[in-house]
């Protein structure tokens, strides 16, 4: 689009040049601005992708899970995902300790290798962190004539 001007004397006309436009901002948009994620939010997506793992019976240890049963009995309280997960979480890189219990009979290093794998390939989807280790204790083996250890809740 080109203005036109006119001249004092009236009949001759200059076309100005047209406006460039005026460009916001140069380089990547994702580079224009910090993310930050919350060990929590890496806490629930390792939690949740390590329970998805055939033979991962629980993850905590057990008076944790005790605890943590009797809190998710309270009204308005729930389910705690992020217990036996502790993350520790930098600018690009990030850690992961799991706690877990596994049901008898399975292969402890087949379950304790699936459930790296799981965590890591979700973890790394998800926020795009680079994880650098995942350490899995296995603290207990749920056999199977156990009962679960949550309490019998007080109302029906």
């Amino acid at each position: 689009m080109t203005d036109m001007t006119t001249t004092p004397e009236g009949d001759h006309e200059e076309p100005l040049p047209a406006r460039k436009p005026t460009r916001r901002g140069t380089g990547d948009p994702a580079a224009r601005g910090r993310t930050t994620i919350a060990d929590g939010v890496v806490e629930k997506i390792a939690g949740l992708a390590a329970r998805d793992v055939v033979g991962v019976h629980a993850l905590g240890s057990g008076l944790a899970r005790t605890f943590g049963a009797v809190r998710d009995r309270v009204p308005g309280g729930s389910k705690s995902v992020t217990r036996g997960v502790k993350a520790e979480v930098g600018e690009v890189q990030t850690a992961l300790d799991l706690e877990i219990v596994v049901d008898y009979g399975v292969s402890i290093t087949g379950v304790a290798r699936a459930v790296r794998e799981n965590v890591i390939a979700a973890v790394e989807r998800m926020t795009g962190l680079e994880v650098v280790e995942v350490n899995i204790a296995v603290s207990d083996v749920k056999l199977p004539e156990e009962e679960d250890e949550e309490p019998e809740p007080r109302i029906q």
